[in-house]
């Protein structure tokens, strides 16, 4: 029997106050470390991307959310050299609790940022992908060039 081609999920989360955007810095994880993304992680299985990022947000942030509070402004089918991805990008309307950094192992630093000028080391899907947001573009792809 044919072996059915699999992909990869992930949900990021885009926490904007005062034109500013959380972000976080990674370390330790053996994926762009040193450089800053969004609260993030993988869909772990059974769980639609909705109640993932509720779970990504309290994990990562401590912040709790309602599936409500969010919606989804942007996808991205992403090749990787960790495989291929389908990214899913939700905006945070509202939330309950101050984000603090729940994750010290995995993350170094979070903090706000002006959403209109990311640092620098901002990881490079995840810039084209705010950028995206900001221009209104809800699909991309993103690491396909040969």
């Amino acid at each position: 029997m044919k072996k059915w081609f699999q992909v990869n999920s992930a949900v990021y989360l885009m926490f904007v106050r005062d034109n500013r955007l959380l972000m976080l810095r990674r370390t330790n994880t053996n994926y762009e470390d040193g450089k800053l993304s969004l609260v993030a992680g993988k869909l772990d299985g059974q769980e639609e991307v909705i109640r993932a990022a509720v779970r990504e947000a309290q994990e990562e942030s401590g912040v709790l959310l309602e599936p409500s509070d969010l919606e989804v402004v942007g996808v991205m089918h992403r090749r990787s050299d960790t495989g291929e991805w389908i990214d899913f990008f939700l905006s945070v309307k509202q939330w309950k609790g101050e984000p603090v950094n729940m994750e010290p192992d995995k993350c170094s630093e979070m903090a706000w940022y002006p959403v209109h000028n990311l640092p620098g080391d901002t990881i490079p899907h995840v810039r084209q992908a705010v950028n995206n947001y900001l221009n209104g573009v809800f699909y991309d792809g993103y690491g396909w060039e040969q």
